[in-house]
Formats: structure tokens, C-alpha cells, sequence
């Protein structure tokens, strides 16, 4: 069932344009079809599910399948994938999105499937799973071509077709860029950042920024292409990143969490480097030492200190030394942190401007799918509902495409 919400956009803001609700359990995915008025859901309540706009304005399934176990996730909608605890299945959905087939089931994974990416080009499906490994199988043959296993379950997955790499999360907090071939696979590198486990990853293959989101409500963007390490912070979350993506159009990154916030992110600006937190036994500032600084402590008849950092210079201070909080959206904190007194008068009004908006979806967001094209954006998560929302006034563009009123 679904009901439309008749209220058009008064600032800039998301505007729920429709709520879709009737799934008996946590909607696990919702993915808007390009170029029609319709979405595919999947949920745990074991359903397959497409639903397309009608004359009314309500969305009406059109297709109900139900599997053999729990769904956790979608990718193609043309030829759309659903996973259960161990197997990966693909669908052939008709041009009229009135009947579903089934093609294959590929037995990927010993424990539960958590991602998926089909690349039409290389002819893969490529998934991640809590058995802690990557497979890539042939959906030519349905054979398997490969596995490369983690020390942690495997959280999330992006991949990029024209390089063949995949950027696998895990549960450790790290993410692990792999070259994929027909029978092997070798490691590139292993990034680390979070202090929590890896929730979301948004690839860009044209700037080559990969977006990482976790359960530390961080999100880092890892310049991949630039080669030189260079990481940016985005601190904008009370609670779990859960969804990314970023609009390379007007190089904005949309991100939402698992308390229903909506940030959309302005990566067209100038930012600063988070500075790596610096080590010492004392006080970087007063000199007074640290609480297991025994020997400074005795020689000078003192009480240790706890140790604090400042954000934005990384130096380590005591409480009093940095007794002041400040915004510093240039460095990616948009709610306040501790720095340390000399920084914080360095900091002008100026600098204290947001470079992100916040917005409440007012649900759980577990999976979030965007048409930048129309301005859409699909949420979905855990209180088993699916929201729809026109996002023209705030992504700051919709390209004229002739598709039907919302």
C-alpha cells in the first residue's frame, strides 16, 4: 500500500512525495527503475516486490515473489539480484514489469550474502558476505571464478568495470581494494581510518573517490585516484552511516543514517586535512604531564593529566588547555569538537560556516537509492517502510528528462 503526499517544495529541503508501506518485515533494499514511475524492493519478510506509480498517485505491486529464505539486497533492475543466507539469485523481469522469472541461483556464500554488484562488463556477479570473503562468479555459466577471504566478516562492496577492482568493507573497520581476474585475485592496498565497522561504500569512477561510511558515524573520502593519500573527514552523523552517494554533477555527497538523518555534503569547496593525532607524555601546550608520565609526575610533585587532542591541530593537550568546542566544517566537522584554546581563536566566523545541510527522514534508513535525473531519492530500513522523496531542492538540479509529473 502506498499514500501520496500532495505537499510541494517550500525551501530547501527533501519533500516526501510518497510512502510506501505493506512489507512484514525490515525492507532491505529499495531501488528506483530508471525511467519508469516504479521501484523493486526486497525484503525479509522473504518478497520480491515492483511497484509501479498508478493513475492515482499510489504505488501498487505489480510483481509479488516470495523466496525460500530471508532477501537481503538488489543491484540490476533489468535483470535484478536477490540474496538469501547462502545463495545469490537473478531474476528477468518483462518489459511490462508485470512478470518475473528466474534465471540462476548461485551458491556463493556459506553464511549470509550482505552485498551485491552485477558488472555487465566483465559478465560477473560479485558478493560479499559474513563468511568473511569476496566471490565473483561467471553469469554466462553460473560457475564460480573466484574467493578471497577476510579476518572479519565482509560488510559492503563497491567495483569498478573498467579496472576490475572491488573495495570491500568489513566488520574491523578497514576496507580492502582487490584486483579481480578470471581465477585470482591480488591485494592493492588496505585502507584505515574508521574506528568503527564499515556500514557503506559509494564508489566514483570518474573523479576515482571511493566514500566510506560506518558505525563510528564518520565518513572518510579516500582520494584513489590522486595517489596521494590524500583522506578528507566528514563528521555530520549522531548514529551509523548506513547509505552513500555521491553526485558527481554537482559534486554533492548524499549520505543517511540509521536515525533517519539526510545530509547532503558540498564537496565543491576547498577542506582541510584532519590532522593524525600526535603522541606524547605531557601536555603539548602547558607541559604538565600525562597521568602515566611517572617520572615527570615525581620529579615535579604533580598530579597526572588526562590526555585530550585537539581536532584541528592534533596536538595532545590537557582539559584545560583545550577547554573550548568549535564547529570547523572546512576540516569536515560540522558539529562541534575539542580544540585547543590557540586553535580556537585562530578559527574566524567564517570559518565556522556548515558545508552540509541536515534533514530528518523521520524512519530508520538501511538503504538508500537515488535518480539524480528526476531528483529522486528511495529510503528504506527497519520499520518496514519505503519513502520516496523529491530532492530537487536540495541536490540543486533535475535534468529535464520528460518523464511523468510526481
Amino acid at each position: 500500500m502506498a499514500a501520496e503526499i500532495h505537499s510541494r517544495p517550500q525551501s530547501s529541503r527533501p519533500v516526501l512525495v510518497n510512502k510506501i508501506e505493506g512489507h512484514q518485515d525490515a525492507v532491505n533494499a529499495a531501488v528506483l527503475i530508471p525511467k519508469e514511475d516504479g521501484l523493486i524492493t526486497v525484503s525479509e519478510d522473504r518478497t520480491i516486490r515492483v511497484w509501479l506509480k498508478r493513475d492515482s498517485g499510489q504505488y501498487w505491486p505489480s510483481i509479488y515473489h516470495t523466496v525460500s529464505c530471508e532477501c537481503e539486497t538488489t543491484r540490476c533492475l533489468v535483470t535484478p539480484w536477490s540474496s538469501c543466507r547462502f545463495r545469490t539469485f537473478e531474476f528477468l523481469i518483462s518489459e511490462d514489469f508485470n512478470k518475473m522469472n528466474h534465471m540462476k541461483t548461485y551458491p556463493a556464500h556459506q553464511n549470509r550474502v550482505t552485498a551485491i554488484v552485477f558488472s555487465l562488463e566483465s559478465e560477473w556477479v560479485v558478493s560479499t558476505g559474513h563468511d568473511k570473503c569476496v566471490s565473483w562468479m561467471c553469469t554466462r555459466s553460473g560457475t564460480m571464478l573466484g574467493r578471497h577471504y577476510f579476518s572479519s566478516w565482509a560488510s559492503c562492496l563497491q567495483y569498478d568495470n573498467e579496472t576490475q577492482h572491488a573495495f570491500v568493507g568489513d566488520y574491523s573497520g578497514q576496507i580492502t581494494l582487490l584486483k579481480l581476474e578470471r581465477q585470482t585475485c591480488s591485494t592493492i592496498t588496505t585502507l584505515k581510518g574508521h574506528e568503527g565497522s564499515i556500514s557503506a561504500l559509494w564508489w566514483d569512477p570518474v573523479q576515482r573517490l571511493l566514500f566510506s561510511g560506518a558505525s563510528d558515524h564518520s565518513i572518510i573520502m579516500w582520494d584513489i585516484g590522486g595517489r596521494k593519500g590524500r583522506t578528507l573527514l566528514l563528521q555530520g552523523h549522531h548514529e551509523r552511516v548506513q547509505a552513500l552517494r555521491y553526485l558527481q554533477l554537482t559534486r554533492q555527497l548524499v549520505s543517511c543514517s540509521a536515525d533517519g538523518g539526510i545530509t547532503v555534503w558540498n564537496m565543491d569547496t576547498p577542506r582541510e586535512e584532519a590532522p593524525q593525532w600526535l603522541d606524547s607524555d605531557s601536555c603539548q601546550k602547558c607541559e604538565q604531564p600525562f597521568f602515566w608520565n611517572l617520572k615527570q609526575m615525581w620529579d615535579t610533585k604533580t598530579l597526572g593529566l588526562r590526555q585530550h587532542h585537539c581536532r584541528k591541530c592534533g596536538k595532545a593537550v590537557c582539559g584545560k588547555c583545550s577547554s573550548k568546542r568549535s564547529t570547523y566544517p572546512l576540516m569536515g566537522f560540522e558539529f562541534q569538537v575539542r580544540v585547543c584554546d590557540s586553535c580556537y581563536e585562530s578559527i574566524k566566523d567564517e570559518d565556522r560556516t556548515a558545508l552540509a545541510t541536515f534533514h530528518e527522514g523521520k524512519h530508520n534508513i538501511s538503504h538508500m537509492d537515488m535518480d539524480p535525473s528526476r531528483g529522486l531519492m528511495a529510503t528504506g530500513g527497519s520499520d518496514r517502510v519505503v519513502k520516496i522523496w523529491d530532492m530537487t531542492q536540495v541536490v540543486g538540479c533535475s535534468i529535464a528528462t520528460g518523464f511523468s509529473p510526481r
